[in-house]
């Protein structure tokens, strides 16, 4: 990975701690993580892929999305978390994230103090994507690269917490059905994944007071 290291030595805020407490520890194995989502009909040729969810410190703290390029090969116009596939010169999935959201966003390995993992979450277009939660610093900068995103915007961490904010609904993919995540936002569509990831990551922190 080329960059500085992220800032995962610094002393850790208050909201960091109690983030920390909700996820995988960083030391865990990536191939330790539960799995879930769905199983796609490539099952045995799963391509692995990391992404940042990456959270603002701050009194009310938000998510970092963006919305992908309308004229990308694959999920174009789409919202997603800044990631994408593991390259072979990424060392492991924090630094492909890591890498991704350098590339995708323009935000700085050290500007990112990674806290934790999700569980790997299978997609249906058969990627095993790991979700690594980071602290943005406050004075973090961001500017996208237009070859492959459009915008990037926000969604604040309660409306993330908040269960009655999906709605479920039944999409039709390569002859199978999935039921897929819909996270009500007055703009942007977030679905599918995305949505998956940000209900998960939601469902973790309601145990703790915020």
């Amino acid at each position: 990975m080329s960059g500085s290291a992220p800032r995962a030595d610094r002393g850790k805020s208050d909201f960091s701690s109690r983030l920390t407490a909700c996820l995988h520890p960083l030391e865990t194995h990536v191939s330790e993580l539960p799995v879930w989502g769905f199983c796609p009909a490539q099952a045995g040729r799963l391509r692995p892929a990391a992404v940042l969810i990456a959270v603002t410190d701050e009194s009310r703290p938000r998510i970092l999305l963006t919305k992908r390029a309308a004229h990308l090969s694959l999920h174009a116009g789409q919202v997603a978390f800044p990631g994408g596939a593991r390259e072979p010169a990424d060392a492991s999935v924090l630094a492909t994230a890591l890498r991704e959201t350098r590339e995708e966003t323009g935000i700085a390995e050290q500007s990112i103090s990674p806290v934790g993992y999700l569980a790997r979450y299978d997609t249906i277009s058969a990627y095993r994507m790991t979700a690594v939660v980071g602290l943005l610093d406050r004075d973090y900068r961001a500017r996208p690269d237009h070859a492959e995103v459009e915008a990037i915007f926000s969604v604040p961490l309660e409306q993330v917490i908040d269960a009655s904010r999906y709605t479920a609904e039944r999409l039709r993919y390569e002859g199978r059905t999935f039921e897929v995540l819909t996270l009500e936002h007055p703009e942007h569509r977030i679905w599918g994944a995305t949505a998956a990831l940000l209900h998960e990551f939601g469902k973790a922190c309601r145990s703790l007071s915020w």
